[in-house]
C-alpha cells in the first residue's frame, strides 16, 4: 500500500510539471498544439503502424526535450539568478536539444506524410472546373471579413477569440495554391511561406499563438470547404 501510495504521488508530480510547463512556456504550447494536429493527420490519412510509431516517436522526443529544456533553465536561474557565462551555456545547450529535436520531427513529417499529401493534392488538381479568379479572390476576402467578425464579436466575451488575419489570409492562399496545382512541392512551398509568416508573428510576440493557430485554421478549413462545396456539390 505503501509502494502504491508513493507511486500516485510521484504520477501527481509528474503531472503538475506538464501542466506547469503547458501553462508557462509557449514554446511547449506550440510543440503539443504541433503535436495534437500530427496525430490528427496520421488518424485522417490512416498511416500504417511503422509510419505511426515513427510520428510517435518524434513527438515524444520533442516533448520531452521541452521539459528538460525548462527543467535547466529552472535550475539554472535558482543556482544562478544573475548573469553568468555559464548558465548562458547550460540554457544554450539545452534549447539545442529541443532543437535537434524539433528537426529530427520535422524530417520524420515531410518523408511520412509526402506521399499522403501528394496523392491529397493530385486528386484535388483534377477538379477545377467551377473556378475563377474573381471566385478565389472573393472567397479570400470572405475568409478575411469572417476573421474580423470573429474579432469584433468574441473579443469581449469571457474567452476572447482573436484570431489572426493575415493568418488565415496567408494560409487560405497558401490552401488555394495547394488545392488548384497537382505539384506538390509547389502547394509545400505555399504552405511553407504562411508557416513563416506564423513564426515571424509569434517571435515578435505580435499574436499569441493560440490566435495565430486559429486563423491558419479558419482560412484553410473555409478554402477547403468552399472548395469541396465549388467542385462536388
Amino acid at each position: 500500500m505503501r509502494d502504491v501510495k508513493k507511486f500516485r504521488r510521484s504520477f501527481r508530480y509528474a503531472y503538475e510539471g506538464l501542466r506547469y510547463a503547458l501553462a508557462s512556456q509557449q514554446n511547449m504550447q506550440f510543440h503539443f498544439s504541433a503535436a495534437i494536429l500530427t496525430l490528427i493527420l496520421a488518424i485522417v490519412f490512416k498511416l500504417p503502424k511503422t509510419e505511426i510509431l515513427f510520428v510517435l516517436l518524434s513527438v515524444t522526443l520533442v516533448i520531452v526535450c521541452e521539459l528538460i529544456n525548462t527543467a535547466v533553465e529552472k535550475a539554472v536561474d535558482l543556482a544562478m539568478p544573475d548573469r553568468h557565462p555559464l548558465a548562458k551555456i547550460a540554457k544554450d545547450v539545452a534549447a539545442a536539444a529541443v532543437l535537434v529535436s524539433a528537426v529530427f520531427a520535422a524530417i520524420v513529417g515531410m518523408v511520412v506524410f509526402y506521399e499522403p499529401i501528394e496523392r491529397l493534392i493530385r486528386e484535388a488538381g483534377t477538379a477545377k472546373s467551377g473556378l475563377t479568379p474573381g471566385l478565389i479572390w472573393t472567397l479570400v476576402a470572405l475568409v478575411a471579413m469572417t476573421v474580423i467578425v470573429a474579432q469584433t464579436r468574441f473579443s469581449n466575451q469571457r474567452i476572447p477569440l482573436r484570431p489572426s488575419l493575415l493568418t488565415a489570409v496567408s494560409f487560405a492562399i497558401a490552401t488555394w495554391i495547394a488545392l488548384l496545382t497537382a505539384n506538390t512541392l509547389v502547394a509545400l512551398l505555399g504552405y511553407s511561406l504562411s508557416i513563416q509568416l506564423m513564426f515571424v508573428l509569434y517571435d515578435k510576440r505580435s499574436r499569441q499563438l493560440p490566435q495565430l493557430a486559429a486563423g491558419a485554421l479558419i482560412g484553410s478549413v473555409m478554402t477547403a470547404l468552399a472548395f469541396y462545396l465549388i467542385n462536388y456539390m
